[in-house]
């Protein structure tokens, strides 16, 4: 049984980018952590967002999958960059070295998100080998509508090195989605569930599956 850890910097990442293998491990009994860095919505940003309403649903998403634990650090949204990076790295660090993963999970570095962009470069530090020797591999995932809104050039297109078939587990993974009733968009919104299961076919596609969800693995040690 392994200790894994999915970084989201907002609620929805994790099952944008990776909620079928989420579902794959806890269902072969690996014990899942989800680390929520930022409030995902605030009213002065949002004022026609139901703040509550929003944690409830945060709440349902977190019993449909069966976490382990569920982390909020509740920090600014779009407002990271206003925090020191060491502040939010000792944060995660400590949280890192209390539950030692095996396996973490973290946003691609080049979203366009600036928040992603931050979570994914702390994140890095925060999965040194020599301060953190229990973590064995990392991976970055990719979330549709940030991910692919980066420009694809030289050093920053997101280029997925491994592949989990999720076939078995798209459909629950599109009622957690689903359970998301401020983010899922009509299409054709990149943030559609008709985009969104369009993407696990096509990387699906190229291990051969029906949907698959695809990564960049950036650390592995035996």
């Amino acid at each position: 049984m392994k200790n894994i850890v999915v970084i989201a910097p907002h609620p929805d990442d994790e099952t944008l980018g990776c909620g079928g293998t989420i579902l794959k491990y806890i269902k072969q009994g690996h014990k899942v952590y989800w680390l929520i860095v930022t409030s995902g919505k605030d009213s002065t940003i949002f004022p026609t967002v139901n703040i509550s309403a929003y944690n409830s649903n945060i709440t349902k998403v977190s019993s449909l999958y069966g976490f382990t634990e569920v982390i909020k650090l509740d920090l600014p949204v779009v407002r990271l960059d206003t925090i020191p990076e060491h502040t939010i790295y000792d944060s995660i660090a400590t949280l890192m070295k209390s539950i030692k993963p095996e396996i973490v999970y973290i946003p691609n570095l080049n979203d366009i998100h600036s928040d992603h962009k931050i979570v994914s470069n702390i994140m890095i530090s925060c999965t040194k080998d020599f301060r953190f020797p229990f973590i064995k591999k990392v991976y970055m995932y990719e979330t549709i509508s940030e991910t692919d809104y980066s420009p694809a050039l030289q050093g920053m297109a997101f280029v997925p090195n491994s592949f989990v078939d999720i076939t078995d587990y798209i459909e629950k993974k599109m009622g957690i989605m689903d359970a998301y009733t401020t983010e899922v968009m009509p299409s054709p919104h990149p943030r559609s569930s008709h985009a969104i299961k369009a993407l696990a076919a096509y990387r699906g596609a190229r291990i051969s599956v029906l949907y698959a969800e695809a990564f960049m693995l950036i650390f592995e040690k035996e």
